[in-house]
């Protein structure tokens, strides 16, 4: 399976602008730039992205594996927070945390904590990214 994405940039690196499209064209032409990844611009982001992405795998990959252990979810909110400092070897993602909350009827907190935890480090992005990866899990009945 492959997937893609493309990047268009017209300029400077700060005064220049993009634009960002997936293949499904969820982002079309989606704006993108220095202000936007930086300071408080108007846009989207790169890490942004990241963030929303490894919030949807690590979701989709925690409903897996809560199916495994005969609990579904009414519903689970995940937010990722993205951390780049600027390092010996420039800016770097260094960690993403992640905050959810899950509503399971009946759910067993244990088997739910058991889930998180491998959804944490199961999901292809978690496997994707070299940074440290934290997470709060709550589980409401």
């Amino acid at each position: 399976m492959n997937r893609t994405g493309t990047a268009r940039w017209y300029g400077g690196i700060k005064d220049g602008k993009g634009t960002l499209t997936t293949e499904s064209n969820t982002l079309s032409n989606t704006p993108y730039s220095f202000s936007a990844r930086f300071k408080d611009g108007s846009g989207t982001n790169p890490e942004e992205l990241i963030a929303a992405a490894h919030a949807g795998c690590f979701t989709m990959d925690l409903s897996g594996r809560l199916g495994a252990a005969n609990m579904v979810a009414d519903e689970i909110d995940t937010t990722a927070t993205l951390t780049m400092d600027k390092t010996d070897k420039g800016f770097t993602i260094t960690k993403i945390h992640l905050d959810v909350k899950a509503k399971i009827p009946g759910g067993d907190v244990y088997e739910f904590q058991t889930a998180v935890g491998r959804a944490k480090e199961g999901c292809p992005v978690s496997r994707l990214l070299n940074a440290e990866i934290t997470v709060d899990a709550q589980l409401v009945s």
